[in-house]
């Protein structure tokens, strides 16, 4: 339904028509190649071959392009283009100096003589680098805004050597609307904080990167005064389920001092993502995260957010915060005070970012402490980034202003840096004659837990996770060097990049032993995210088990935190369940990976005295390998059980949306029955193969648990199981699968079965479906299943012994992680 209004509402804000549509003082349109004019989305323009003489063309060989192939789907801009093959230039004549933007179209195309597929060549305006070493292999547009302080502006196009070839499509230059951009104190997102951006936005030449209706749909050029195209936000949303789409059919209400049309468009202030509270009581608390690759390392990016306040029924009552790549940006933002007490009234703010070396920049908008309404929100309607492109060369003249003092400086520093060199040494040969003589007396059983001191975060760990002991060398035996993953990641090469969550970017890399693994590397830098790094070592370095991930180590290096995982071929059984690129599972496909899922857990929950409780199981956590077999991943949360005289932990409550035991998030009080309640979320969502909360389905359908549960007491089940199935499950293997599902699902952890009596179930619901007699199971020892004898664990019906790091079995890991949405709720 939400899908319906939200196509009728894009449909008819199409038909607004700005009534005072800006006209800007320069205003260029060139269809290069071409001998007639063009009309595009009511503007026309003109071939440069109908220019007398060419006039804006200066010396440089060029030629006319036709392309002989023009798909009859693309722009007519494209049916033309002008190839260089020499270095060559457009010069325009300004009107009014000031900030302009710059737009170039490439199409490149084959002709009898020339391949401009393989062209390579640089661009450049007013002896300012737009584009170094550029390669148009598709259709691309490009967009720059930029200040041009002279009476002509000359964009020059320069093959390179190897090439000898270079062209553009279209070309368009006009002028930036009044105060487009505000100089004056920006903030400066850094790695280690917020600072302050000290040169004016105005004076840099900006490339955009993104640009973003939140909420909404794509908008053409026909529906922006400044022609420019928004597209939607779904593909960058990390949480889909975290999000709600609004919308409103009032249009703005503009006001002095806020946004113009012409900073966004009336559509994009009439849409915007909202929380998703529809199933979630007022005291959960989470944020709505985007990723936008941003694909430069250790590149400044622009940010400019779109907001627009139609979602309050009053003043004041709207608080939330804005986080960039895990850091706060602005905390307890109130629109009505930004907007002079107006509400729906468009505001945006800027500021800079420091994209470090993970080349995202991550958005989140959450809610604050002061919020008075019940439930508290927070809201995006829209998002650019773009590139801050000549940042380093614009900071020349201020380093030859300081270079002496930076000298003196430099000098005195040396100095000091000899002294501490010299100090260190002599502690490092001291520690290494006293590590030298612990390792004379050790036994080798013993191990010493990672150092709190000398910079390692990995010591005494909070949140009672201490387990069982690891490998004999303790945690240094998995501690691989950062040069090692980077030479194992192609130094972090982005089309390596294999998944993103909270923790930082997931990416595919080969070991010098030729091993596949999946390496998730933090935030450089950040400290975010710490208590999970920590707690995934001290988990997975002391348990191995077929239905479980293995760490292969990690890296605590440069101020990296880096886990390094074994790969697992076919990702996620999410991405199985209702991916679009994968064959759907069979029925006992999906009752294999149940129980094999139900086998690691029962290990965690059984394996030593005081056991694991995972504490987000979801299907995104469970991953399978090349034959399918399902390993539980993803221990960040994971927390040791109660003592033998404790009947729960204390604990806050952390988990993912749609799996959270109830009574868990009521009581605060963690036992092993919550695990087997998120378990019982993912059976149905392997029946029905749908998510387990879906804010776009009527409100009885959004949370799958609750409106499955129903179907099943009405003895109804086979009414929602996933269409691809039907016909595959037999009666009393679909009865015992749903029977099982909704004991998982009983309101009180004590009325929930153990997950030994889970797997028990689910083995029954297997030989129901194979139609085999189910007393064969009644042989098998239930007591030692429940309780395994010290040193053993059970897997795929078989005792296989716990020998530490030496005994894993194949186990991988996944392409996808779990999403950390606040520091406190998950």
């Amino acid at each position: 339904m939400a899908r319906r209004v939200l196509v009728l509402l894009s449909f008819a804000l199409c038909v607004i028509r700005l009534s005072a549509a800006f006209t800007p003082p320069d205003n260029y349109l060139i269809d290069c190649g071409s001998s007639t004019n063009t009309t595009i989305d009511n503007r026309v323009f003109i071939g440069d071959l109908s220019i007398p003489g060419s006039a804006l063309l200066s010396e440089g060989k060029s030629i006319s392009l036709t392309n002989p192939t023009h798909p009859s789907n693309s722009s007519p801009l494209y049916s033309t283009a002008r190839a260089f093959t020499t270095a060559s230039s457009y010069k325009f004549n300004i009107n009014k100096i000031g900030t302009h933007l710059v737009r170039l179209h490439f199409f490149p195309f084959t002709s009898q003589k020339y391949d401009l597929k393989v062209s390579n060549f640089s661009v450049s305006a007013n002896g300012v680098s737009l584009l170094s070493n550029f390669a148009a292999g598709f259709s691309v547009l490009k967009e720059f805004i930029l200040m041009v302080d002279k009476v002509e502006l000359e964009i020059s196009f320069v093959p390179t050597p190897d090439s000898n070839l270079a062209f553009v499509s279209a070309i368009e230059v006009f002028s930036a609307p009044k105060n487009f951009f505000v100089d004056g104190p920006t903030k400066f997102i850094v790695p280690n904080g917020v600072e302050e951006f000290t040169q004016n936005i105005s004076s840099q030449v900006l490339e955009t990167v993104h640009r973003i209706n939140v909420g909404g749909q794509k908008l053409t050029p026909f529906n922006d005064t400044l022609w420019r195209t928004w597209l939607p936000d779904e593909d960058f949303l990390v949480l889909k389920s975290a999000a709600k789409i609004a919308s409103t059919t009032h249009l703005p209400n503009y006001q002095e001092g806020g946004a113009t049309r012409e900073i966004a468009p009336d559509n994009v202030y009439m849409t915007a993502q909202e929380m998703n509270l529809d199933n979630v009581t007022s005291i959960f608390e989470f944020n709505i995260t985007w990723n936008f690759p941003v694909g430069r390392e250790d590149a400044l990016q622009l940010v400019r957010l779109h907001f627009c306040d139609f979602v309050s029924l009053s003043l004041n009552q709207l608080y939330f915060n804005i986080y960039t790549n895990e850091l706060i940006a602005y905390k307890d933002l109130d629109l009505s005070s930004l907007t002079f007490h107006v509400l729906a009234s468009p505001y945006y703010l800027d500021f800079v970012v420091d994209s470090g070396r993970s080349g995202v920049i991550q958005i989140s908008v959450g809610p604050s402490d002061l919020s008075t309404s019940l439930k508290k929100n927070a809201i995006l309607n829209g998002v650019e980034i773009m590139s801050i492109k000549n940042f380093m060369a614009s900071q020349t003249g201020t380093k030859t202003e300081s270079r002496w003092i930076l000298l003196g400086s430099v000098i005195g520093g040396f100095v000091v840096l000899c002294f501490l060199v010299l100090a260190g040494l002599v502690v490092y040969r001291q520690q290494k004659r006293e590590a030298k003589s612990k390792r004379v007396g050790s036994t080798g059983t013993d191990w010493t837990p990672l150092r709190v001191y000398g910079g390692s975060s990995l010591g005494v760990l909070s949140e009672r996770t201490a387990l069982a002991s690891p490998c004999p060398n303790g945690y240094l035996g998995l501690k691989i060097p950062f040069a090692d993953i980077q030479l194992a990641t192609n130094n972090f090469d982005k089309t390596l990049i294999i998944g993103s969550g909270g923790f930082g970017l997931v990416y595919k890399g080969i070991l010098g032993d030729n091993k596949k693994v999946a390496v998730k590397r933090g935030v450089p830098g950040s400290r975010q995210g710490l208590p999970e790094f920590q707690t995934e070592i001290t988990v997975l370095s002391k348990i191995r088990h077929l239905h479980l991930v293995s760490l292969v180590g990690y890296c605590e290096e440069q101020s990296e935190m880096i886990l390094v995982y074994e790969y697992v071929e076919k990702g996620t059984l999410k991405s199985h369940l209702y991916g679009p690129r994968f064959t759907p599972l069979s029925w006992r496909q999906r009752l294999e990976i149940c129980i094999g899922a139900a086998r690691g857990i029962h290990y965690l929950h059984t394996g030593s005295a005081q056991g694991i409780i995972h504490r987000d199981i979801k299907s995104t956590n469970i991953l399978l390998d090349e034959s399918y077999v399902a390993k539980v991943a993803d221990f960040g949360l994971s927390r040791s059980g109660p003592c033998l005289d404790e009947t729960h932990v204390s604990t806050g409550v952390k988990g993912s949306f749609g799996y959270l035991d109830p009574e868990y998030f009521r009581r605060q009080q963690l036992t092993d029955k919550s695990d087997v309640y998120s378990f019982g979320v993912v059976l149905f969502e392997v029946l029905c193969a749908r998510p387990a909360v879906d804010p776009l389905l009527s409100r009885e359908q959004v949370n799958l648990g609750e409106w499955a549960l129903e179907w099943q007491k009405k003895g109804l089940l086979e009414q929602i199981i996933d269409p691809r199935l039907r016909g595959q499950i037999r009666p009393a293997s679909l009865k015992k699968f749903g029977e099982t599902a909704e004991k998982c699902l009983a309101d009180y952890g004590v009325d929930r079965p153990t997950m030994g009596d889970v797997l028990w179930n689910l083995e029954q619901v297997l030989q129901l479906q194979e139609n085999e007699t189910v007393e064969s199971l009644e042989t098998v020892d239930v007591a030692a299943v429940e309780h395994p004898a010290p040193g053993q664990v059970p897997s795929g019906g078989t005792w296989v012994e716990r020998d530490g790091c030496d005994g894993a079995s194949n186990i991988s890991t996944s392409r996808v992680f779990s999403q950390l949405m606040t520091n406190e709720g998950r």
